[in-house]
């Protein structure tokens, strides 16, 4: 079964270009419904699937970020569609590096968006493995308690109870089995650093000023590793900054895509 099934797909006529949205963990492409509606509206073909087993999706026990980039080019040759471009925030954006790893002729540009190019160090694999082992045995409300702090500002969580709210519901439609494959396909990935340089199509960094998980640090060190791409910080945002900032993030986006559209 594939992966997109429950996909939101906002078609424009015949288009060779598509946006691909692809969400964070342990999330769902429902996440990106401020931007499914202005992309939309700007006229742009749009895609946002949900990965192996979330919202739906068809179940995989065990699988990795070459798996889905495969089945994302199978979803766009499907639609007739010749390039996208992948649009990647957390995850998705260890997803989007995947994806131009293998289909560069594909990819007609990036937008990483509160993610990370390194692999896990071990500390880090060691508290993924943690993690693992205690959604395996509380559910995915261990998920939630754990990740949800990280998403947004500390302002936006007290003036924002809809944020919380939304994002933690996305969560608990997950089953544990689902959001540990997902987090096992994370610890798999591979380390996209030495990829940065070899980059040549455009590139949007986008990040939240107030990220505590892939700091706007992380955002300068691939924005400088990555030739003429462009680094946009967007303040009053956390880690999931296109729920948290969707008029900053849309007007980036939207920005980035004229620019590819008139190359």
């Amino acid at each position: 079964m594939l992966a997109y099934q429950g996909a939101n797909i906002i078609e424009c006529g015949i288009t060779k270009h598509a946006v691909l949205l692809l969400h964070a963990f342990p999330l769902s492409a429902a996440m990106w419904q401020p931007q499914l509606k202005a992309l939309g509206e700007a006229g742009y073909a749009v895609i946002a699937p949900n990965a192996f087993g979330i919202a739906g999706s068809g179940e995989w026990a065990e699988w990795t970020f070459t798996d889905y980039a495969h089945e994302l080019v199978r979803l766009l040759e499907s639609l007739k569609i010749e390039r996208a471009t992948v649009v990647g925030l957390s995850m998705g954006g260890y997803q989007a590096f995947e994806f131009y790893r293998l289909y560069p002729g594909k990819t007609a540009s990036l937008v990483l968006c509160d993610t990370r190019a390194e692999a896990d160090a071990p500390a880090a694999r060691s508290v993924r493995e943690e993690f693992i082992g205690a959604v395996e045995a509380e559910g995915a409300e261990e998920a939630a308690r754990r990740m949800i702090p990280n998403y947004f500002t500390a302002e936006s969580s007290i003036n924002k109870p809809e944020l919380v709210a939304e994002a933690a519901a996305m969560i608990r439609e997950q089953s544990a089995a689902v959001i540990n494959a997902a987090m096992r396909a994370i610890m798999m990935r591979h380390d996209a650093t030495p990829l940065l340089a070899s980059i040549h199509c455009p590139v949007l960094v986008l990040n939240g000023k107030e990220d505590k998980l892939t700091t706007p640090e992380t955002a300068e060190s691939i924005h400088t590793l990555i030739a003429g791409s462009q680094l946009r910080l967007l303040t009053g945002a956390a880690h999931i900054s296109n729920m948290e900032q969707p008029d900053a993030f849309n007007n980036a986006l939207l920005a980035h895509l004229e620019e590819v559209r008139r190359s």
